[in-house]
C-alpha cells in the first residue's frame, strides 16, 4: 500500500467510525448536551478528567467551555482535572496515580455538577475511582469510552451518561470523541444562548 492508499483509508476508517457513533449514540449526545446545559443553568460546574490523549481532550472542551466555542457568550464553569502539576503529583507521590482524579472529585464536585470522564478503554483505574467518587458526591457522570465500554459501562448509574465511540483503535475512538466533544459544545451554546429550547 503506497503512503496515499493508506492515509485514505485512514480518513475512510475515521470517517465511518464517526457515521456509526451518530447513528449508535446520536440521541445520547444531545441528552449529554442537555443534561450539561441544565448543569450551567442551574449555577452547577462540570469536571473533566482523562489519561493520555484524553487529557488533552479533557483540556480542550473546559478550554471551550470557560472561554469559547464559536458563539460570544458568557464563560461556562468547566474544570479539567488534569492540569495542576503540584496537585497532581502530590496525590500520586503520597497516595497513588488511583486516586489522582477521584480525590480532586471529592473536594470539588457537589451535587448537581457533572463528572466527564474520558477513557478510550473504560478501564483506567484512576477514571474508575473518579466515577465512583462522583457517584459519592451526587453528580451526574458522562463517560466517553470505546470498543465495549470496559469496566466504566458496569459501573454507570441509570441516569448516567455513556457516549461510546464505535471503534476499537484508540486512535479512531481519539477522533469520535474531539467530534463528539466539539457536538457537545455546539448543542450547549444552542441551548443556553440560542433560543435553542432549553427549560
Amino acid at each position: 500500500m503506497n503512503s496515499l492508499a493508506r492515509i485514505t483509508q485512514l480518513f475512510n476508517d475515521s470517517i465511518e467510525a464517526k457515521k456509526q457513533t451518530l447513528q449508535s449514540a446520536g440521541p445520547e449526545i444531545v441528552r449529554a448536551a442537555e443534561q450539561i446545559a441544565h448543569c450551567f443553568a442551574y449555577e452547577g460546574k462540570v469536571l473533566v478528567c482523562g489519561n493520555g490523549g484524553s487529557a488533552a481532550d479533557a483540556q480542550h472542551f473546559s478550554a471551550e467551555l470557560l472561554n469559547r466555542f464559536e458563539l460570544e457568550r458568557p464563560p461556562l464553569a468547566a474544570v479539567a482535572l488534569t492540569t495542576d502539576t503540584s496537585t497532581l503529583t502530590a496525590i500520586t507521590n503520597d497516595y497513588s496515580f488511583e486516586e489522582v482524579f477521584a480525590k480532586q472529585v471529592r473536594a470539588l464536585g457537589r451535587g448537581g455538577d457533572i463528572l466527564m470522564a474520558i477513557s478510550t478503554s473504560g478501564n483506567s483505574p484512576n477514571i474508575l475511582a473518579a466515577i465512583q467518587a462522583a457517584q459519592e458526591r451526587g453528580m451526574l457522570i458522562i463517560a466517553l469510552s470505546g470498543r465495549d465500554g470496559g469496566r466504566l459501562t458496569r459501573l454507570l448509574g441509570e441516569d448516567d451518561i455513556e457516549l461510546r465511540a464505535a471503534a476499537s483503535s484508540t486512535a479512531r475512538i481519539q477522533e469520535v470523541h474531539i467530534l463528539v466533544l466539539h457536538c457537545l459544545c455546539d448543542l450547549i451554546d444552542q441551548l443556553l444562548y440560542s433560543g435553542g429550547g432549553h427549560s
